[in-house]
């Protein structure tokens, strides 16, 4: 397999508006950043992924952008996003930066011009049609939405301030790639490619079944004819003229379709978020008709995804991210046993084959956040389909528990930094409101607590970077039928490793999965007693003597 810096690298989500404020405005910036990247240094990550920091007017807290070669004003200006890249890179880390080409804001000047008349010079910049078809929006609603300027549709597969954008002019990819070169002439060391396999149509936009999204998503949004094609162009023109990475996000790819991406001979991309185990949570009707996550199918999503990409390419591994609930409260315990979970659930996620992804506050294992009111609730998503719930004669309650479970203002809370008044965040009441447990579940509180999940964390990115047989070996499941433990082993000629995962209360003897004890010696575990037994959430690795 070839070797390369990316595939050894764990890289950090940083949520700018949610991370660290330095201004009194409530609103994180650049600059809180600056102010933790020490922090950040001694957690150990190589990559921080900047989730957008271009200017917009904040629809979709910044996937809905108006200057691709702007800075936001809340998060400060160009002269701070250069002494951030220089800190990082004084620091021997990199940053990512978040490319949002399938669609702009509409308040960009292309789409401010295009709308203007039917024969603009940027009219197809973007896709309008005199008819619509039955597209759903991912934000609830059409995907058309009416402008009485020039009497036709533009489609937005999102936010309808989010107009997509047409692929299909060559003007099109050409400022894509120019304003990529932008980012990457200052230095930066990659994108994160938002939604990118949605950027190319299908032909005279085919209705679809709209009964079940995460279907139509796959048939209709995604992995559109010309796809690789524009992202193989995309790469010929900008990417391989720089020592970067990238990562595609990759809803609707499946695992058939998924080495056309990141297979090392396609000259495409260097790895995908997939998202067979995130989608497990919603039924036909998309994020807010939950449904039980199912274990057994979650083990298999990573075994079936290894199996698929073997040595020809690479994928993340992620369990949470800006758009999916707290992963101690989805997979975890959020309760009782919410330290040994995070713990056990950092043991996943740095133990697979891939790139690990952490989301910002994981680290010291942050919870979701219940608020009483819709009133508390910011995201574009959660507001609109709670106006479509009750327009069809639901009631408030009942949206709530959905949200409660599978809402994305779940990760945004800002990140606990004490137990001072806003969590440390800031020093303003912040743009949305903290997570009640931060006197609890705090950063100040972790660094003073050795046994605490962020030094376990911390421990885990060192372990992993020690033994690259965890980052390149070979994975088995060793227990695909077990219902309460993810067992699986990572080998090469190097090391053998087994991991044991004990995803239950129970306690449950360790000959269950290791026969030859003698033959092993335990090297990791989230309890300092071990005697033997997997007690509730223990995580363990054995390494073969």
């Amino acid at each position: 397999m070839k070797k390369i810096w990316w595939k050894e690298s764990v890289i950090y989500q940083i949520y700018p508006r949610s991370f660290k404020d330095s201004n009194a405005d409530g609103i994180g910036d650049l600059r809180g950043i600056i102010e933790q990247l020490d922090y950040l240094k001694n957690l150990g990550v190589d990559i921080l992924w900047l989730s957008p920091v271009f200017k917009s007017p904040n629809d979709d807290n910044g996937y809905d952008i108006s200057d691709y070669e702007d800075i936001m004003d809340e998060f400060g200006n160009m002269d701070d996003f250069d002494e951030l890249l220089e800190g990082v890179h004084q620091r021997g880390m990199k940053i990512l930066m978040d490319l949002v080409v399938n669609h702009s804001s509409d308040e960009h000047r292309w789409f401010q011009e295009s709308r203007k008349s039917k024969d603009n010079p940027y009219r197809d910049y973007y896709h309008w049609q005199a008819q619509k078809n039955n597209w759903k929006s991912f934000f609830a609603g059409d995907a058309w939405t009416y402008d009485e300027q020039t009497e036709e549709y533009y489609l937005h597969l999102f936010a309808k301030k989010q107009p997509d954008l047409n692929w299909e002019n060559p003007k099109v990819r050409e400022e894509v790639y120019s304003l990529m070169r932008f980012w990457l002439d200052k230095g930066v060391d990659g994108f994160r490619m938002d939604v990118i396999p949605l950027i190319s149509k299908r032909d005279a936009y085919p209705d679809g079944d709209i009964s079940d999204f995460n279907k139509l998503i796959e048939e209709r949004y995604s992995n559109g004819p010309r796809v690789h094609e524009y992202i193989n162009e995309m790469y010929e023109k900008v990417l391989k003229h720089y020592d970067i990475m990238t990562v595609g996000e990759g809803p609707g790819i499946t695992r058939e379709l998924a080495n056309l991406y990141v297979g090392e001979d396609r000259g495409e991309l260097n790895m995908i978020f997939h998202f067979g185990h995130m989608f497990m949570g919603q039924g036909e009707g998309g994020r807010f008709d939950v449904v039980e996550d199912d274990f057994m199918e979650f083990k298999k999503v990573f075994t079936d995804w290894d199996k698929v990409i073997q040595e020809g390419g690479w994928i993340n591994i992620f369990l949470d991210n800006h758009d999916f609930p707290r992963m101690v409260s989805r997979w975890g315990d959020d309760g009782k046993y919410r330290t040994e979970s995070a713990k056990l659930l950092a043991t996943l996620l740095l133990t697979m084959r891939g790139t690990p992804c952490i989301f910002q506050g994981s680290e010291i294992g942050m919870t979701n956040v219940q608020f009483p009111s819709i009133e508390d609730y910011r995201d574009v998503e959660i507001m609109n389909f709670y106006k479509e719930h009750m327009a069809n004669g639901g009631d408030e309650s009942e949206f709530l528990q959905a949200v409660y479970v599978n809402g994305r203002d779940n990760v945004r809370t800002p990140i606990q930094w004490s137990d001072a008044p806003n969590g440390g965040f800031s020093d303003a009441a912040p743009w949305i409101k903290i997570n009640p447990n931060y006197k609890d579940i705090n950063v100040e509180q972790a660094l003073e607590n050795p046994d605490s999940i962020f030094f376990y964390y911390k421990k885990m990115l060192a372990y992993r970077k020690a033994n690259t047989t965890l980052v390149y070996g070979e994975y088995k499941d060793l227990a695909a039928k077990d219902e309460q433990v993810f067992a699986y082993r990572r080998m090469d000629e190097a090391a053998e490793f087994i991991v044991l995962l004990n995803f239950s209360e129970s306690s449950i003897p360790i000959s269950r999965y290791i026969s030859d004890a003698r033959n092993y010696e335990l090297e990791v575990s989230n309890y300092s007693n071990h005697d033997g037994i997997l007690k509730a959430w223990e995580a363990c690795i054995y390494k073969k003597k």
